[in-house]
């Protein structure tokens, strides 16, 4: 291993002068696999990251040493364990720039993260005729919970459109604000487009306007740097598995004085102060939003993935992506036959392709028996498959080790494709 490696390895808390992606493979055990007996290619991390070594042992190290349930426990584990776990609050907290660690919920993810705004802060602040904003590049999950609680309510979701590049609309973003507006959402980084919406000017805007902005961080905290403070956004939503952590944990952000305002979204154990059979008086945020036994062992592991980035460096990280994007655009742009979905000037690296006359699936699966991981289908992001009038496409992803070796290696198997199919 070169020096440049050391930096990784367990306890370390050294930062690399620059970035050495070999340096962070070897920190990845299922880099070494091979699918159909070639060499993985992993190009599917918008829609899970691979675990490094750190975040491996770090769970296992819980069940192993220190399992046990947490908060009310007086024993020794239940005291290890509740410490772990606040500690990884602690850390999620300074990795997004958030100012108190009772801003930080523990979440299943992204999904549920939206849907407790929703049937939280949402069912409180919009009622019949109010409308929410969304817009036309959202995953499902920023989607359905609001049409749940528009149903509900009987308010009326509004859409932002994209141009042709993929990038939001803002004329018609100002447009749509108004005084029925009740609720912004949308997304940092698209999942298909890759686009990095401008989210400085959209909660500006919404802020002119007293209206509250919930921002889905899915496909951004993995990319490069988040400071929810300096965002001022409401709400900030993420999940720990495309961060390098576990699946089964994610986060909701939230200003302090709005989670202080609304209530429960479950009820149970680990969330309340006091039960009797006529009143239960419910617990301050975060806890008020975690009831029952949470994922523990998720949150512990989601600690130690924030504790590898952070050793990295986010910096660093959006450099080398960034230059594999630039390296992967001009690369596919070359193949025949072949159209970007998503050209947007700001991105993170993901790109959105489909090839003339063949399905995605049909490419997907022979990319995949040249061991090549991509994604395929609509991304669960229909509305905007329609709006570029495809009904799925390919998407390759990148992650922090990926290579150019990788993107040569995609560029080949599409040239595969083209020989097996066309």
């Amino acid at each position: 291993m070169s020096a440049t490696a050391s930096f990784l390895d367990h306890g370390s808390c050294q930062r690399p002068a620059v970035f050495d992606v070999d340096a962070v493979r070897v920190q990845f055990p299922i880099l070494r696999k091979t699918v159909h007996g070639r060499p993985l290619v992993y190009l599917d991390n918008a829609a899970t990251s691979q675990k490094p070594q750190a975040v491996i042992d770090a769970i296992l190290r819980f069940y192993t040493s220190d399992c046990s349930n947490i908060h009310r426990g007086v024993h020794l584990l239940a005291e290890r364990a509740t410490a772990d776990y606040e500690s990884a609050r602690a850390k999620v907290q300074r990795f997004i720039g958030a100012r108190h660690a009772h801003e930080v919920v523990f979440v299943r993810g992204t999904t549920e993260a939206i849907n407790l705004v929703a049937q939280s802060f949402g069912r409180q602040r919009v009622q019949a005729g109010d409308e929410i904003l969304v817009s036309a590049m959202e995953h499902h999950s920023n989607i359905i919970p609001w049409q749940m609680l528009c149903r509900a309510q009987g308010s009326i979701l509004r859409v932002v459109p994209v141009d042709d590049a993929g990038e939001l609309m803002l004329g018609e973003y100002e447009r749509l604000l108004s005084p029925k507006t009740r609720l912004v959402a949308v997304t940092h980084a698209s999942n298909v487009l890759g686009t990095v919406a401008p989210l400085a000017e959209i909660i500006a805007m919404a802020h002119r306007r007293n209206v509250p902005v919930l921002v889905d961080g899915a496909q951004a905290v993995p990319h490069f740097p988040v400071d929810v403070e300096r965002l001022d956004c409401d709400f900030y939503a993420f999940s720990g598995h495309k961060l390098y952590g576990p699946t089964g944990i994610g986060v909701l952000y939230g200003k302090a004085e709005l989670l202080d305002s609304m209530p429960p979204y479950q009820g149970g154990g680990g969330m309340i102060r006091s039960v009797a059979f006529e009143e239960t008086v419910y617990d301050r945020p975060p806890q008020r939003f975690e009831a029952g036994t949470p994922d523990i062992a998720g949150a512990i592991g989601l600690g130690a993935a924030v504790d590898f980035v952070d050793q990295v460096g986010l910096d660093l990280i959006a450099a080398h992506e960034q230059s594999l994007l630039s390296y992967a655009t001009q690369s596919l742009s070359a193949v025949p036959g072949i159209r970007l979905i998503g050209t947007a000037g700001q991105k993170v690296a993901i790109l959105s392709f489909v090839l003339d006359g063949v399905h995605p699936h049909d490419v997907g699966t022979i990319l995949d028996h040249q061991g090549i991981a991509t994604r395929t289908g609509h991304h669960c992001a229909q509305p905007l498959m329609e709006r570029f009038q495809v009904p799925a496409t390919t998407r390759a992803s990148l992650a922090l080790y990926n290579t150019r070796e990788e993107i040569d290696a995609l560029i080949q198997g599409l040239h595969k494709v083209s020989e097996v199919l066309r």
